[in-house]
């Protein structure tokens, strides 16, 4: 079993329709979409769901009104002004440090297991699928995607497929972090504006620092030629490869719109690059079921 993880420094790249155009193309494979915060491979792989479970991240301090003798300790040591006046707690604020529950000396505070979202198995037309969403303004979304990688390592493992494919979040923080570590390959998708250069190189510098196989994709690389250019420079001197590039075309946006991915939905110029990168792609993690 193999991983290959698609990320970008930041949202908008491309990169989930990337994985759709993946997923349609590849033979033996199981999704992850671990862009937890804001999942929306869903959108167009119209999943089946076939589990939901719960998931718990930290805790949230609950205070007993009955018992509470309102001595101000828990608020005068809260951080976070989580307790009002009447000594009732703002859930958002709380950050489940304890503290108040530590300092109080009547019993009256309890730590309480805190329901952060929720993941799912699913059945899709391109095969089984784990997702997630991760409740508003909820943390612990690092460990939320490496729940979801490990069921997507298992479902891979039962099913003898021979790659998991992972959406991954854009940027360089803790759910990146947990979707990249420990991938056969990670493909970034950059764009070719200043601030894709500088994404990319926060991305490359991630994976460096995991010790991450890294391949670059350029998508829209027509609209700027000179800073295809120089990305292209850029990762020759890094001694990255280029995956491929993939021209502007209005075809993608309409596979959007009909829920299907762009392999799917036309045989234009951005499906026939796409098919082209993935070929790369199968051919550097010498995967031996290429569709």
């Amino acid at each position: 079993m193999k991983e290959l993880v698609v990320i970008s420094g930041k949202g908008g790249t491309g990169k989930t329709s990337i994985v759709a155009a993946f997923a349609a193309l590849a033979a033996s494979k199981v999704l992850a979409d671990c862009d937890v915060d804001a999942a929306d491979l869903h959108l167009v792989l119209d999943p089946n769901i076939r589990q939901r479970e719960v998931f718990t991240g930290g805790s949230v301090a609950r205070i007993k009104i009955e018992e509470c003798e309102r001595c101000d300790i828990c608020r005068n040591l809260c951080r976070f002004d989580a307790i009002d006046d009447n000594f009732r707690i703002d859930e958002i604020a709380c950050e489940g440090c304890g503290v108040c529950h530590d300092a109080c000396q009547y019993g009256a505070i309890e730590l309480a297991t805190k329901t952060a979202g929720e993941w799912y198995i699913s059945e899709t037309r391109h095969g089984m699928m784990v997702h997630a969403k991760l409740g508003i303004a909820e943390e612990n979304s690092g460990k939320l995607v490496s729940l979801v990688r490990t069921q997507a390592r298992k479902i891979a493992a039962e099913n003898r497929l021979e790659l998991v494919i992972i959406d991954g979040s854009p940027g360089i923080g803790c759910p990146v972090i947990a979707s990249m570590t420990g991938v056969d390959l990670a493909l970034a998708v950059t764009e070719p504006t200043l601030s894709g250069i500088h994404d990319l190189e926060r991305v490359a510098g991630l994976a460096k620092h995991f010790g991450n196989r890294l391949a670059v994709c350029v998508n829209k690389w027509d609209i700027n030629p000179e800073m295809t250019g120089r990305i292209e420079n850029w990762c020759r001197r890094e001694g990255l490869a280029v995956a491929g590039k993939i021209a502007f075309d209005p075809i993608v946006t309409r596979a959007q719109i009909a829920g299907v991915s762009v392999i799917e939905y036309s045989s234009g110029s951005a499906a026939l690059e796409i098919k082209k990168v993935w070929r790369r792609i199968a051919r550097e993690m010498e995967l031996e079921n290429i569709a």
